[in-house]
C-alpha cells in the first residue's frame, strides 16, 4: 500500500457548511476510515490533510486542535502564502458568496485544482470567466452539487432510469423552514444571507440547486418564471442589532424542462414545516408517481392508484398517505458531501470521469440570475443553453 498525502486548502471552515459537512463529515471522515483507496495497481490510498484558511486565526486554531490537526502547519490567515505553497494541490472555497469569485481566480492563477461550494460566482459572466480560466490553466475543477447524492434522490433516480414513471408530466418541489428573525431567538442562518449587497437571497442560494437537480434527473431547464419576495423585512444580526433585510427570503418558481415536463418549486425561509422532510419532490407520470425527500421515497403505481371523488359534504375516511409504498434502501448511503468529495479526489488523482465542474456550476448561476430577472420584470424568460 502506498499512502499519498493530499494537502487541501479549505477556505471558509468557520462557517456552518464548511465546517460540518466538508471538514468533519467529509475529509476528516475519510481520515477516520483510513483514507481513500484509489484501487490502482500500486494500492494508492489518498490521505487528506486539511489546511484551514480564513480571517480568524483563533477560530481556525481552535478547530484544528479540536480535531487533532497541527495548527502550526495547517492554519493560515494568508491566502496568498497558502496558494504559493507547492505542497498544496487543491483549493476548496466555502466562503460567503461575495468573496468566492476573487479567491477562486487567485487559486486558478496559482495552478491549484479547484473545488467550491455553489454558487461559484455572483453572476453568470463571472461564473463563465472562472470556467474559461480553469480550462486555460489545465486544472481540474468541481462545484458542490450535494443534493444529487441524497438517498431520497438516488432512489428517485433509480425509478427514473427503470422507467417507473412512464412519461414524466410534472415535478413539484417544496423546500424550506422558518428561520428565526434573531430578536427573541437566534437565527439558524448567518445574517449575510438576508442582505443582497453581501450576496444573500434564497434565489441565489437555492436556484443553483434546483438547476442541477432538474438538469440531471429530468432534463435541461428551458424557461423560468419566478416571483421572489422579502416576507420578513427586518431581522437581527449576530450582535443582536436590527438590520433591514434587502434580499429575498422566499421564491416561487415555475420551470419548463426539455421534453415538456413542468416543475414548480417553492423555496422559503419563512415557512413552517408540515411535511415529512425539509425538502420534498413529487414526481407525477403516466405510469406512476413518487414523493422523494432527503432520505425517503414513496411511490404509487398506476395499478394501485385509488379513485378519489370530490365530495366536500362527506369526511375522508382513509389516509391518502397510507396508499403509497415506501422504497427500501437496498444499499448503504454515505454522506452526500463526502460521496462527492471522493469522486472529485478520484478525478484529480486517478483521472476518473467527473462532470460537475465550473461549467455545470455556471448553469446554476445563470438560472438564479434569470430567476431574479423574471421576478423583477414579471415575465417568463427563456434559459439559453450555455456552450462548452
Amino acid at each position: 500500500m502506498t499512502r499519498k498525502t493530499v494537502r487541501i486548502a479549505m477556505n471558509g471552515v468557520t462557517g456552518r457548511m464548511g465546517y460540518r459537512q466538508h471538514l468533519v463529515r467529509s475529509l476528516l471522515a475519510l481520515r477516520e476510515q483510513g483514507g481513500l483507496a484509489l484501487g490502482d495497481a500500486e494500492g494508492t490510498v489518498l490521505w487528506p490533510e486539511p489546511v484551514l484558511v480564513g480571517r480568524r486565526e483563533n477560530a481556525l486554531r481552535e478547530i484544528a486542535e479540536r480535531h487533532g490537526l497541527d495548527a502550526e502547519k495547517n492554519v493560515s490567515t494568508d491566502l496568498d502564502a497558502v496558494l504559493a505553497d507547492p505542497t498544496i494541490d487543491i483549493y476548496f472555497d466555502a466562503q460567503v458568496t461575495s468573496a468566492r469569485e476573487e479567491a477562486l481566480k487567485r487559486a486558478i492563477a496559482a495552478g491549484k485544482h479547484i473545488y467550491t461550494e455553489k454558487p461559484s460566482a455572483t453572476g453568470l459572466a463571472g461564473a463563465l470567466e472562472l470556467a474559461s480560466l480553469a480550462k486555460a490553466a489545465g486544472i481540474k475543477h468541481g462545484v458542490v452539487q450535494d443534493k444529487l447524492f441524497l438517498p431520497g434522490l438516488l432512489k428517485l433516480k433509480r425509478l427514473i432510469e427503470g422507467g417507473f414513471f412512464g412519461k414524466i408530466l410534472s415535478i413539484r418541489g417544496e423546500f424550506g423552514y422558518w428561520v428565526f428573525e434573531g430578536d427573541w431567538q437566534d437565527a439558524q442562518r448567518p445574517s449575510w444571507n438576508y442582505r443582497a449587497e453581501d450576496g444573500g437571497g434564497i434565489v441565489v442560494d437555492m436556484f443553483p440547486h434546483w438547476e442541477y437537480v432538474l438538469h440531471e434527473l429530468f432534463g435541461r431547464v428551458r424557461s423560468v418564471q419566478a416571483l421572489a419576495a422579502t416576507h420578513v423585512p427586518q431581522r437581527w444580526d449576530e450582535q443582536s442589532k436590527p438590520y433591514d433585510a434587502t434580499a429575498d427570503d422566499a421564491a416561487y418558481g415555475i420551470f419548463e424542462l426539455e421534453g415538456g415536463a413542468i416543475a414548480q418549486i417553492n423555496s422559503s425561509w419563512t415557512v413552517r414545516v408540515n411535511r415529512d422532510e425539509l425538502v420534498e419532490f413529487q414526481v407525477d407520470g403516466t405510469e406512476g408517481s413518487a414523493v422523494a425527500g432527503l432520505r425517503n421515497c414513496r411511490v404509487q403505481h398506476r395499478s394501485s392508484t385509488p379513485k378519489p371523488v370530490w365530495n366536500p359534504d362527506l369526511p375522508v375516511t382513509h389516509s391518502f398517505r397510507d396508499q403509497w409504498q415506501e422504497i427500501p434502501d437496498n444499499q448503504d448511503f454515505d454522506n452526500g458531501f463526502k460521496a462527492q468529495w471522493e469522486l472529485f479526489l478520484r478525478h484529480v488523482y486517478a483521472d476518473a470521469p467527473y462532470h460537475w465542474d465550473l461549467h455545470a456550476g455556471a448553469r446554476g448561476v445563470q438560472l438564479a440570475e434569470l430567476g431574479l430577472k423574471s421576478s423583477a420584470e414579471g415575465r417568463r424568460i427563456e434559459v439559453p443553453e450555455i456552450a462548452q
